[in-house]
């Protein structure tokens, strides 16, 4: 980079534009890439991206040389969206409240997003345990309030609330009804 009392030279301007340009192509790639999965799961291709992202295949692979980098990194920015809800609703004044919230917001988001559904049934693609760990957090303090059952504890998660997302998933339900009332039954199972 030139020093601050140089002025720019046209090499210069023309690199800062296409790092510009290869920032807003990443962005188009994700958010397509988010669109598609979304709808269709992991089936969606990477030539579906690129023509929704509204760039060529060669633009998608120089940043993602394969399909499932391109998965990785939509899903790590779902879980970390899913992480930051999660923290969100640990900061919260009432935790309980906040726990009756978090379920059926986090049924809604894996009934309308078909990648963050399969990541979150496949745990291979981003290890889970740190949302895990985070809900479990959640759990607790909800539990100081009296309105959880005292003895549930990070097993009965992944059975209980992971066991009702696993099978919703398996069976290819995309009904949002049908995800809130399993979200319903997941809090009523904890009082």
């Amino acid at each position: 980079m030139a020093p601050p009392d140089t002025v720019p030279t046209e090499s210069d301007l023309n690199a800062s534009r296409r790092r510009l340009d290869a920032r807003r192509n990443q962005e188009r790639v994700i958010a397509a890439a988010r669109q598609l999965f979304a709808e269709q799961g992991l089936q969606a291709t990477v030539p579906q991206v690129a023509e929704r992202a509204g760039v060529g295949r060669a633009t998608v692979y120089r940043s993602y040389p394969s399909k499932e980098d391109l998965i990785v990194a939509v899903v790590q920015q779902q879980f970390q969206e899913l992480e930051q809800r999660t923290s969100a609703a640990l900061d919260g004044a009432d935790a309980y409240r906040e726990w009756c919230s978090f379920v059926p917001d986090l049924f809604g988001r894996l009934a309308r997003d078909r990648v963050l559904a399969d990541a979150f049934f496949e745990g291979r693609l981003v290890p889970a345990a740190r949302l895990l760990g985070l809900i479990g957090q959640l759990v607790a303090a909800a539990g100081a309030s009296g309105k959880i059952r005292s003895d549930v504890n990070e097993l009965d998660i992944r059975v209980i609330l992971c066991g009702a997302v696993r099978q919703l998933i398996v069976l290819d339900e995309r009904d949002p009804a049908v995800w809130r009332r399993y979200a319903d039954l997941v809090l009523n199972a904890l009082r």
